[in-house]
């Protein structure tokens, strides 16, 4: 495997060099963050605009749901597939054709007339992501070949990506307030148009090795498997029993196919993604704190919201800007964490990060139905911080441990793990918060049993319910449910908080330090930088003398 460098002075060994009219590296970073900023935008800016969706499309319930989903599904189900195929063909090119089709597809979704055309737009909508975001971590990885760099690249990408997500509820506010729920689309078209001409005079090409043919049935297995589990673990987020045939079909379906894929990775002498990676205590461990870090939070986060929401009674663009101190938190850990990792390790980093966010998890506690700005500001900040933190340097060890000629494959497991992480995390906390949410309203005072019952489905279903019963029963009702509630989100930010914990303990088996290329090349058996010979940026220039692998 290629080497990498802490001392900043050291390139990694068949890392291809930008060469004559190339963009200034650091140029390029801007034109990737900013891909990826409306890529994270699109995750969460429609569920703001769901109301007037509803309103104007008239969606069936089943139609709402893939209207929401079907974008973070088909997203996560093709990111192997289309960055192991950007390795193949180049990056810049499956980039390129990922703006092409985000534009489209926002346009089309914009101007939906029904929700199955919406539907179809949202899921082109996840095909223009799945093309974009492996992308960009691949090019990185590549116009970055000294650690150092490149861990202030993955400090800026990562807090980018944070912002997108998290500002995504309060732009998708201010549109939907302002114009109509369309406009949280169409704010995607002149800047993917920006992006297409830009990023083709600016981004240099990159692919890895060619040896062999790529593994169409492979990729396609591989999409398939992902897909399953997601869609499975989806469901289950949404309150659909674990043991049902839609929830645990596809998810059975899902690992048999992901087996199928691992195992025929194994034989093929070129595979799509080299297996033996997950043998490295730095690749294999970065993952799963990835998946963890996820899985502990995402769910964590669409809770805090319904808590701003429904108990604090703030409206959507209130409960944006309520969370605007995790984002600055987010943003300040990523900018700074390239520091953090030359001071502390990747180990100590991660490990450190993870306690952080579970003492910020176990400060939120202290929150109940009575509005603690102060608190919860205090809570965010620190939230925020070791969460990009832990992200920042499981994401940096698990691109500097893959080979360059992988670096899409290895951006596609990294975006994949976290995809996973999110979804398993929503439907994991979810049925957390719900079982200890719904007890408290088996016996209200004055409640009819039957609207008792509905009532214990969520806290938005016990208000519907509420504004149908007498005045006393209903604010009995309103009461006992906000009690429940807040109940329920105690009992799952502690179950966060242990996850973090155990996030902590996995985390101890990264690299004291990141260990640097001599090291690496040798342990290897490939030559130390230095000896052997840089790759090309560009199309057309001699691809890199590589040994042994």
């Amino acid at each position: 495997m290629s080497g990498t460098t802490a001392s900043g002075s050291g390139r990694t060994a068949g890392v291809p060099r930008l060469t004559g009219g190339g963009a200034n590296r650091w140029t390029v970073l801007i034109v990737l963050c900013v891909s990826l900023l409306f890529v994270a935008l699109d995750t969460t800016i429609l569920y703001v605009a769901v109301p007037s969706v509803t309103e104007d499309l008239r969606p069936g319930p089943v139609e709402l749901l893939w209207i929401v989903d079907v974008y973070p599904l088909i997203a996560a189900s093709l990111l192997i597939l289309f960055g192991t195929l950007g390795d193949r063909v180049g990056r810049r090119r499956i980039l390129l054709l990922g703006y092409g089709l985000f534009g489209l597809a926002s346009a089309a979704a914009a101007l939906a007339p029904n929700p199955q055309i919406l539907m179809v737009a949202r899921a082109l909508l996840g095909i223009g992501g799945a093309m974009i975001m492996p992308a960009t971590l691949s090019i990185l990885r590549q116009v970055f070949p000294d650690r150092r760099e490149r861990a202030v690249a993955i400090g800026v990408w990562s807090a980018v990506a944070a912002v997108g997500a998290a500002v995504g509820p309060v732009l998708g506010g201010f549109l939907v307030e302002n114009f109509w729920w369309g406009s949280v689309f169409l704010i995607n078209i002149p800047m993917m148009a920006v992006m297409l001409l830009v990023g083709r005079w600016l981004l240099p090409e990159s692919r890895g090795e060619r040896n062999g043919p790529w593994d169409v049935i492979g990729a396609i297995v591989a999409a398939l498997g992902v897909l399953g589990v997601v869609l499975g673990v989806k469901r289950i987020g949404s309150g659909t029993a674990v043991l049902g045939v839609t929830t645990l079909l596809p998810i059975v379906l899902g690992v048999l196919l992901l087996v199928v894929f691992v195992r025929r990775q194994r034989r093929r002498e070129h595979p799509l993604i080299d297996m033996r990676l997950f043998a490295r205590p730095a690749f294999g461990t970065s993952v799963g704190c990835i998946v963890l870090a996820m899985l502990a939070l995402v769910g964590l986060q669409l809770i805090a919201v319904q808590y701003l929401q429904l108990v604090l009674g703030l409206s959507p663009l209130e409960t944006g800007l309520r969370m605007l101190p995790l984002v600055f938190a987010a943003m300040a850990a990523g900018l700074t964490g390239s520091k953090m990792l030359q001071a502390l390790g990747p180990r100590a980093m991660v490990s450190l990060g993870f306690v952080l966010t579970a003492t910020a998890v176990l400060c939120l506690t202290a929150m109940s139905s009575q509005d603690r700005p102060w608190l919860l500001s205090l809570g965010f900040v620190l939230l925020g911080f070791g969460f990009q933190s832990t992200l920042f340097g499981a994401y940096e060890s698990m691109l500097s441990e893959a080979p360059a000629e992988q670096s899409g494959g290895a951006a596609a497991i990294g975006e994949t793990s976290y995809q996973l992480g999110a979804g398993i995390g929503v439907a994991l906390l979810g049925s957390v918060m719900n079982a200890a949410y719904a007890p408290g309203l088996n016996h209200v005072d004055g409640v009819p049993r039957h609207a008792s019952a509905s009532a214990a489905h969520s806290l938005g279903e016990a208000y519907k319910v509420a504004a149908g019963l007498g005045e006393g029963a209903r604010a009995a009702l309103r009461e006992a449910a906000r009690e429940s509630f807040v109940r329920g989100l105690h009992v799952t930010l502690v179950a966060s908080a242990v996850l973090l914990l155990i996030g902590a303990g996995i985390a101890l088996r990264l690299p004291r330090r990141a260990a640097d290329s001599t090291e690496r090349a040798e342990a290897d058996g490939e030559p130390a930088p230095g000896e052997g010979t840089a790759g090309a940026a560009r199309e057309g220039e001699p691809a890199p003398a590589r040994s042994g692998r």
